[in-house]
């Protein structure tokens, strides 16, 4: 059998000249279609099986690879951030919302649907390759080992949001079509959710096909990539301000022009900072410290707790003091506004009001990472022209003493946050530009183009040199 493999492989790396698919994912055994632990659950039709990833490919992959997606919507007045997604045999378009305050990536799912919102495209239909109840993946969404096993060959889930959302459904594996920096295209078999009941408290809640999980634990697509040997541990976001931006995964990034801080090690869950952080205004200390704060796409707005944010909110006011700006309080845009003397259409008008706030992060005892957010990072214009504080009390909605830095305070910076060296990284950048597998400016070399099939390049990250193939080519694995 090995024989015949690499027969047919070398067949196909002399022959094939043209970007083509490759199949990688974990081995398993197909089920067949079964009921949840509820009877409702119903899996579509058997989906090819896959095998274990080819040496070769994983190799080629390791270090120098990495996903980007280009990511649509804005903090205001849109409210959320997605990227598309296509899954399943054939692929399928789906809008995610990104979220890296959570780990499970699910969609809503015709298994059939208990409740479900209203969807941009047509529910999924689930592949019948679940995920066992004792499967690490499956334990990962628990909060302890002994938890219930009421269906042993399938893997059922709950999973609850700060804002009260929830869903319920079974994980299962499916395939991911991706394309890569270096210009190949591979199918992934990665785990999914199929949530065939959710909650939605807010009726108004946009229509989504289902959450992207960005976050620390083993089902985030990072971790899942990661296992698979595809790329680093590594995921980050460029959220621009005019609306729009990207994600990756893996490194798309110069990490000698951004800022560093230690993530934390007792936070497993979140992307927190290990050190306590001093809060800035105006680039003066204000007095308040030892604030540890967590970075999450999932929201849109930044919330301090009660001492911070009230100390925010005495100092604004006295900025605002003597400058066309009153507090407008019939705007229920947000908790804070001001008017001026005419509506305001941009930022832009009204930044020179305000001062920027900065975090300065302790950073093991020595230099302090500053995370600075200037005016445009904790403000937005109003419907009605005002301009509204984006910055919210978290003691008001359950956060306790955390702070949490959301979409609003990220806005034109790459993000970067490393789960191999366990650090969170920072830099203003235009986010307007999306990176492309074929970008003169990329740090990975564009495999397309060299025409001599012994060329080599470096893999500065694991230090030894790959030989590779003229061309991409389509790798099929014997089962």
């Amino acid at each position: 059998m090995k024989s015949a493999y690499w027969r047919l492989l070398l067949l196909l790396l002399f022959f094939t000249s043209s970007t083509s698919s490759a199949w990688f994912g974990t081995k398993h055994k197909s089920s067949g279609a079964s009921s949840s632990s509820s009877g409702r659950f119903r899996s579509d039709e058997a989906s090819s099986s896959s095998s274990s990833s080819s040496p070769f490919l994983l190799n080629r992959f390791r270090s120098g690879s990495a996903v980007v997606f280009p990511v649509h919507g804005n903090v205001y007045p849109v409210g959320f951030y997605n990227v598309t997604l296509n899954i399943g045999q054939p692929p399928r378009p789906y809008f995610l919302d990104i979220d890296t305050g959570s780990d499970l990536t699910w969609l809503q799912c015709d298994a059939p649907c208990s409740r479900c919102s209203q969807t941009p495209h047509p529910l999924y239909r689930p592949s019948n390759d679940l995920v066992p109840c004792r499967h690490a993946l499956c334990a990962s969404l628990h909060h302890n080992d002994n938890y219930d096993c009421e269906v042993p060959h399938q893997c059922d889930y709950e999973v609850e949001y700060a804002d009260h959302y929830s869903s319920l459904g079974v994980l299962l594996h499916d395939v991911y079509t991706l394309n890569f920096t270096n210009g190949v295209q591979l199918k992934v078999r990665m785990a999914l959710g199929c949530g065939y009941d959710q909650i939605f408290p807010d009726p108004s809640h946009h229509p989504l096909d289902g959450m992207l999980g960005l976050g620390r634990g083993k089902t985030s697509l990072t971790s899942q990539l990661n296992s698979q040997g595809l790329v680093r541990n590594v995921v980050g976001h460029c959220l621009s301000a005019q609306g729009g931006g990207y994600i990756f995964f893996g490194e798309v990034y110069d990490s000698s022009r951004l800022t560093w801080t230690p993530m934390s090690s007792r936070d497993y869950k979140h992307y927190s900072a290990a050190g306590a952080a001093e809060l800035l205004f105006g680039g003066k200390r204000t007095g308040v410290g030892n604030l540890h704060a967590i970075f999450d796409t999932g929201s849109s707005y930044t919330y301090f707790n009660s001492n911070a944010y009230q100390l925010l909110i005495s100092l604004l006011r006295k900025e605002s003091g003597g400058k066309p700006l009153k507090e407008a309080h019939g705007d229920q845009t947000l908790p804070l506004c001001w008017h001026g003397k005419r509506p305001f259409k941009s930022i832009y008008e009204v930044r020179k009001y305000f001062k920027p706030i900065t975090l300065s992060f302790n950073s093991n005892g020595r230099s302090k990472a500053q995370f600075e957010i200037p005016p445009e990072g904790y403000l937005i214009i109003s419907n009605t022209g005002n301009v509204c504080l984006g910055i919210l009390n978290g003691s008001e909605v359950g956060m306790g003493d955390l702070n949490l830095i959301g979409d609003i305070s990220m806005l034109n910076k790459v993000m970067v946050f490393d789960n191999d060296k366990q650090l969170i990284g920072w830099t203003s950048a235009d986010c307007d530009r999306v990176p492309k597998s074929r970008d003169p400016n990329s740090k990975f070399p564009d495999l397309s183009r060299r025409k001599n099939k012994n060329s080599y390049y470096k893999c500065s990250s694991v230090r030894h040199t790959l030989s590779l193939a003229a061309h991409v080519v389509t790798v099929v694995v014997v089962r």
